[in-house]
């Protein structure tokens, strides 16, 4: 039997329902997935955009039958329940859940990859005041508290150090030991996708601290971490000026990913570059994870305008590293 992918719903008031109902009705999926949810909001949102897409209700992924949506249904929502484009904690529990019960398929071998689409991290912090994030739930459910986003587009990569947290609690995220985590993720997962990648880590501070001038991290903790990294052998240079860097990347193809401090220095070149097509992957996981790099878009949400090219990237991505030699 081929291998089967995993595929959460999201937070049922924005995008991914639609964006799942599309890609399958359209055939745009074309490998076998089962997805995470609720089959009440998927059929709201079926008949409401008359999406014409065949649903099944299964109870695991070993029931898998080809041709309709497989639903591993959640059965916490009801079809009154979804509040369209509007902030809802019971939508924001659900989509919580359908990640954890994905990831947890993923660690029993179940399915070979998970695929997530967006949740509304307020929503959902409505029911849990701790949750952050996809990444550091799925994390917490692996097990393992090391991990970082990738994100892809076809111009540029970029990591992270620290993602969603505070800009002042980000500058204090920014350690020898962490950085030095990232790196090692980065040029492990670059490895896989190139023979001999080319790695940049960006300073922290502007000019990437100009000899102390703007800031200490750059020497008492950007570099110590390089350092340390080519000791290794591992491919990374740096740190380099942020606002240069991007510009030696993607303009003369200098670097092939860049370890960046903080989630903004990253995001925003990404998404100026590819807004639509960008993917996220996550590092340092046992189960391969990856996801569509944009968010529950509540203006959008029900209108049967949202694009399924983020997901089935996503979804691309998901099978190029399960079928791949090594796992990351």
């Amino acid at each position: 039997m081929e291998k089967l992918y995993g595929v959460t719903m999201g937070d049922s008031s924005g995008v991914g329902p639609e964006i799942l109902l599309k890609a399958s009705a359209e055939g745009k999926v074309t490998v076998p997935i089962v997805a995470y949810g609720d089959l009440q909001a998927l059929e709201f949102y079926n008949q409401r955009l008359s999406i014409g897409a065949s649903l099944k209700k299964i109870a695991t992924p070993s029931e898998f039958t080809p041709g309709p949506l497989n639903v591993i249904d959640a059965g916490l929502m009801s079809q009154q329940d979804v509040s369209v484009g509007k902030l809802s904690a019971k939508s924001g529990h659900a989509a919580r859940e359908y990640v954890v019960d994905a990831a947890r398929a993923a660690l029993r071998g179940e399915i070979a990859a998970m695929i997530t689409l967006p949740m509304n991290k307020e929503a959902t912090q409505l029911s849990d005041q701790q949750f952050t994030g996809h990444t550091e739930l799925i994390g917490e459910v692996c097990g393992v508290p090391d991990v970082t986003i990738m994100l892809v587009s076809d111009q540029l990569v970029v990591t992270h150090v620290s993602t969603h947290v505070s800009l002042s609690n980000a500058i204090a995220c920014a350690k020898k030991e962490r950085i030095c985590t990232i790196i090692r993720l980065t040029c492990e997962a670059m490895r896989r996708l190139k023979e001999k990648p080319r790695v940049a880590v960006a300073g922290l501070n502007p000019h990437a601290g100009e000899n102390g001038l703007f800031g200490d991290e750059e020497i008492k903790e950007i570099i110590p971490a390089v350092e340390w990294a080519k000791s290794q052998g591992m491919p990374v240079e740096g740190p380099f000026p942020p606002d240069t860097l991007f510009y030696m990347s993607v303009r003369k193809k200098k670097f092939d990913a860049i370890v960046c401090m903080y989630h903004d220095q990253g995001h925003v070149p990404l998404k100026l570059l590819d807004f639509e097509g960008g993917i996220n992957v996550t590092l340092g996981l046992p189960i391969i994870r990856t996801s569509v790099d944009h968010g529950t878009a509540f203006d959008i949400a029900g209108k049967g305008v949202a694009s399924t090219g983020s997901f089935i990237r996503a979804l691309d991505f998901a099978v190029s590293f399960a079928n791949g030699p090594d796992e990351f």
